[in-house]
């Protein structure tokens, strides 16, 4: 594929567009942080540095990519809460069942997990200070989207929604890996099956842990 200068921001657009879905492509073949950059530039038929002209860095990419990622999820869990949560239920059965959505839907989008997994630690590395800013100013509208869905159906947990669903996202990239070991570690849990209680499915245990802050968060009685 050969690519012609972007001269609108029109085709600036659509060029960005086209690396973010390479890089979405990529991320349903390997892990993180087997994405790189020159990788990524021959899928687009791109120089490296002509990627850079788009995005800062690997990283920048990865961030960009996972804040569309972050809003597709929430427009999924808006419509999963609609349909799944009786707002005439018991606050414990509304938290089970908005545990069960948040559960169902973020282990459904692997990809999103695993660069929630990787944003502190790897993707908010080698970028810039504006790239950080508008990132995380994205990031923060979507997580107080995600507040305000959770309060729609949940109102009892008040001002603690916003710090709850940023440790459900933190939660379901922290716990994304051991539902998905390397080689080695699948051979440990054959070799010696009583390990294998390590190897967790990713919605039953998000499933639990959300339960559990969904729990402690609302008032007893």
């Amino acid at each position: 594929m050969t690519f012609q200068r972007a001269r609108s921001e029109e085709q600036r657009e659509v060029r960005r567009r086209t690396i973010l879905d390479a890089a979405a492509a990529m991320l349903e073949e390997m892990p993180v942080t087997d994405v790189t950059l020159n990788e990524l530039s021959r899928r687009v038929g791109l120089a490296k540095s002509n990627v850079l002209r788009y995005f800062d860095s690997r990283e920048g990419v990865l961030l960009d990519l996972f804040d569309t990622f972050l809003e597709e999820w929430l427009v999924e869990v808006s419509d999963a809460l609609a349909d799944d949560v009786d707002a005439g239920r018991a606050v414990p059965e509304r938290a089970e069942r908005l545990a069960d959505v948040l559960a169902r839907t973020l282990a459904g989008r692997r990809a999103l997990c695993d660069l929630a997994g990787t944003q502190g630690g790897v993707l908010e590395h080698n970028v810039s200070v504006e790239v950080v800013v508008r990132h995380k100013r994205v990031t923060l509208a979507r997580l107080t989207v995600a507040a305000d869905l959770l309060r729609r159906h949940l109102p009892e947990l008040g001002a603690d929604a916003e710090r709850l669903i940023f440790h459900v996202v933190v939660l379901a990239g922290a716990l994304a890996p051991f539902s998905a070991p390397p080689a080695g570690v699948r051979a440990a849990y054959a070799l010696e099956p009583a390990l294998a209680v390590l190897h967790l499915d990713l919605e039953d245990s998000l499933r639990t842990a959300i339960r559990m802050l969904l729990l402690g968060a609302v008032p007893r009685g």
